[in-house]
């Protein structure tokens, strides 16, 4: 484990853990956070040494990731993901897509997954059980089977076929249940006694938050130290907007960035919308979403056990959560696809979001804005098109 890890800490109490034992939720049943000692690292390493780093994509951060060292590291090739501007598409606004489909698998999963597995090693775990809605299991299944480790992955039977078959050729013991999301995540919690597994679901574990943290670094980094004015980022779990703003506080007690932070965005679908619901009625827990529905299968997750955290990020950056319908999704993705930007759903909803946060006012003429697209669209069912 990294030396300058002082201790797990409960993200609602403040509790402390120690950082050298298999941990899961704090005793609040709440997600634990890695600490680090944040001064001895800006002693150590600088920022500009991330530029010439021979290791691939965010690999390149290690030294702010709980790794022990270089040997941990799992990698499928992994690349710093591209900024892609679209700004000829507005007027008067910088808008650029933080392509997360490059990534191994196909999705921002990586990130956070392939941490999951480097910690699990390190820890000699042999046993890795997630529910999903597809690409985290699929991640998973790649970096355990990189690792030698075993998957198990649970996911809703109507999960994107692609996603079903890429996690089984990849290794992982594969299961359809009759249900969502945290349905699955009943079994996956039920079956760690009996199984023997450890249960690496969102944020059930301090190590997934730590890989897609490098989502704040990276994006930093690209824009030479220099945060955009806003973030719109797909809203199930929440672990990469959870992620960036555990960055940005981090980067910034280092002095490597200034403030203000961007303000975040947290995108839902209308089918699907508990954090945007909590966020309308000023709320810092978000209530379990009954009967969710939602084309964008990524973010149909009904409740969060971070959405506390989701909420704090929200208001703390003066941001806001805001839920697209399904069909104007489709429209809009469809309508991108057509100028050669090719996202999957969840991305899409976070350009129909901008949409909206234009409208109303929310973002302002000659502002920097990064939407996130999570996942490569050709992974997602393409639309029938007239001849």
């Amino acid at each position: 484990m990294n030396k300058f890890i002082t201790h797990l800490e409960c993200s609602l109490t403040q509790e402390k853990y120690p950082k050298d034992r298999v941990l899961e939720l704090s005793n609040a049943g709440r997600p634990l956070l890695v600490k680090y000692d944040l001064e001895a690292l800006s002693d150590t390493f600088t920022k500009e040494e991330f530029k010439d780093s021979p290791l691939p994509g965010f690999w390149r951060y290690y030294p702010l990731l709980p790794i022990s060292n270089q040997e941990s590291i799992i990698s499928l090739g992994e690349t710093i993901t591209p900024l892609i501007n679209i700004s000829n598409e507005y007027k008067n606004l910088q808008v650029l897509i933080k392509d997360e489909g490059r990534l191994p698998t196909g999705s921002f999963k990586a990130r956070g997954l392939a941490l999951a597995v480097a910690m699990a090693k390190e820890f000699k775990l042999e046993h890795l059980a997630i529910p999903t809605n597809g690409n985290a299991g699929a991640a998973l299944a790649a970096y355990a089977s990189r690792a030698g480790l075993k998957s198990s992955v649970y996911c809703p039977k109507d999960t994107p076929q692609i996603n079903i078959l890429e996690t089984k050729l990849q290794g992982a013991d594969t299961f359809l249940i009759d249900g969502l999301i945290n349905d699955c995540g009943k079994i996956v919690l039920e079956g760690k006694e009996s199984k023997g597994w450890f249960d690496v679901s969102t944020l059930k574990e301090p190590y997934r938050l730590e890989g897609k943290k490098t989502m704040g670094i990276e994006l930093a980094e690209q824009l030479n130290w220099k945060l955009p004015d806003a973030i719109f980022y797909p809203t199930g779990g929440g672990t990469g907007l959870i992620g960036m703003w555990k960055a940005f506080h981090e980067m910034h007690a280092m002095g490597w960035i200034k403030k203000p932070f961007p303000r975040m965005y947290a995108v839902q679908s209308t089918g699907c919308a508990p954090i945007v619901r909590a966020f309308n009625k000023g709320e810092r827990f978000a209530e379990l979403w009954q009967d969710p529905t939602s084309e964008p299968w990524g973010i149909r997750v009904p409740v969060a056990v971070g959405d506390f955290l989701i909420l704090d990020a929200i208001y703390e950056s003066n941001g806001s959560a805001i839920a697209v319908d399904d069909n104007a999704v489709i429209i809009k993705r469809n309508e991108l696809a057509s100028k050669g930007i090719m996202l999957c759903p969840e991305g899409a909803a976070t350009a129909l979001a901008l949409d909206h946060a234009i409208q109303s006012g929310q973002v302002k003429p000659e502002e920097e804005v990064v939407l996130f697209n999570c996942a490569t669209g050709l992974k997602y069912p393409m639309p029938t098109l007239p001849n």
